[in-house]
């Protein structure tokens, strides 16, 4: 897998190119990865409902091609695009999902912070009271109490190649943004990131962690 550190970039130009990249490659095309941060952007996706956005304000919205709702990009994010042929690697689009966030977990793993999964919810969550521990196994009413979104997916496949990829919360300053919108499509869910843990590191640092990851599962 060829990794591409495309530094802070706008993200409707990205966009645009990782989309032409998967319609122009074949069958030998190397897959690639690409790493990025966005200014401050919210993007919808393909089935994205308006009363999902809040308050946007002054921050751009982008109606993407991409599954699932509205989420926000901005600076201390790591964004991770995986460009992928799924029929090459042999797996299928829900298996690809579980090896984004198992990526994610094991990234989370390596600074001491847990990452859980919730059923019907892709990305990744924390416990606010114990980041360190994971959610017990037990029935939970509300699958989100306690809970905060520290890494969101979003993904698009076209004739089994993916784009579009994951965005992991490290550093943001403005956290603030997740307020102006239902994140994924739920509203009041509480978004956090890695330095208001208490989890200081580099999103470089952590880049690295996820590209690492990321290649391993998908080569």
């Amino acid at each position: 897998m060829i990794v591409r550190r495309l530094g802070r970039v706008a993200y409707a130009p990205t966009w645009a190119a990782m989309r032409d990249f998967t319609l122009a490659r074949d069958e030998a095309t190397p897959d690639e990865l690409w790493l990025a941060e966005h200014p401050p952007v919210f993007t919808q996706g393909i089935a994205g409902q308006a009363s999902h956005l809040l308050a946007p304000g002054d921050i751009p919205v982008v109606a993407t091609d991409r599954g699932g709702q509205v989420t926000f990009h901005g600076p201390g994010q790591v964004v991770a695009y995986p460009l992928v042929d799924l029929r090459r690697l042999g797996i299928y689009v829900k298996e690809y999902v579980w090896r984004l966030e198992e990526a994610l977990r094991q990234t989370l793993d390596g600074v001491g912070v847990v990452g859980n999964r919730v059923n019907g919810a892709p990305g990744l969550y924390v416990r606010l009271d114990a980041p360190h521990l994971a959610v017990g196994s037990g029935p939970r009413p509300d699958a989100f109490a306690g809970l905060a979104k520290i890494a969101a997916i979003g993904v698009k496949v076209t004739q089994h190649r993916t784009y579009h990829g994951v965005a992991l919360n490290v550093a943001m300053p403005d956290l603030g943004a997740f307020l102006r919108i239902n994140p994924c499509g739920y509203a009041g869910l509480v978004t956090t990131d890695l330095a208001t843990l208490g989890i200081h590191v580099a999103p470089e640092a952590v880049a690295d962690t996820l590209a690492e990851r990321l290649s391993a599962h998908l080569s």
